[in-house]
């Protein structure tokens, strides 16, 4: 059987994100899978970008990652997101993507994609799972398989225990707080056995 075919999409203002979605690379490859890392198309204004430290060199280091299109979405046996919070719910960027998967979706390309969520947020409680929860909604959408992690790995724990998806905090220095390294492997490895599990199914 030919391997599972994972897109890594992410949105990354700070360069958290970004770094998420390079551990859950790294763990899918691990797990066998053909991955591409994605970012979704960047909305903010220039102006705004630049008058902004941080977001101005993630942007910079991600200038050579590939837009994420519909054709990856088409092409990935399975998914993971990984956003910031904004207010408790995922980014502009990110749900512009989403929302313009209108033609996929009514097609039926969306069913039965293997789906997993990732977050980040300035406190410990600044809406990491309520943003994944809206994250999922919309994949319940799609007709996707919601994988997440659960409990399934003591590595979870030690990386904040969020059943829902791995999630950080990052301080105001931009540094994150937990080690969530070994989480993000996990949970990318488990999402890349599910996806086996459903394309063997299947």
């Amino acid at each position: 059987m030919e391997n599972v075919k994972l897109a890594v999409i992410f949105y990354s203002m700070g360069g958290t994100n970004y770094q998420l979605a390079k551990w859950a690379e790294e763990g899918a490859k691990e797990a066998g899978a053909d991955v591409r890392v994605l970012k979704v198309e960047e909305l903010a204004p220039q102006s705004v970008i630049d008058g902004n430290e941080a977001w101005k060199a993630t942007v910079e280091a991600t200038k050579d990652v590939p837009v994420a299109t519909s054709d990856d979405i088409e092409w990935a046996d399975a998914i993971i997101f990984s956003v910031p919070t904004r207010f408790g719910n995922m980014p502009s960027q990110m749900k512009q993507f989403l929302d313009i998967q209108g033609g996929l979706w009514a097609n039926g390309k969306t069913v039965n994609k293997v789906v997993s969520g990732m977050s980040s947020a300035q406190n410990p409680h600044g809406g990491q799972e309520a943003t994944l929860l809206s994250l999922y909604t919309s994949m319940m959408h799609w007709g996707a398989i919601i994988a997440t992690p659960g409990y399934t790995d003591a590595v979870l724990f030690g990386a904040g225990g969020n059943p829902y998806g791995t999630s950080v905090t990052v301080g105001q220095d931009g540094k994150m707080v937990e080690d969530v390294e070994g989480a993000a492997k996990h949970q990318a490895k488990r999402t890349v056995n599910i996806a086996s599990s459903v394309k063997q199914g299947q």
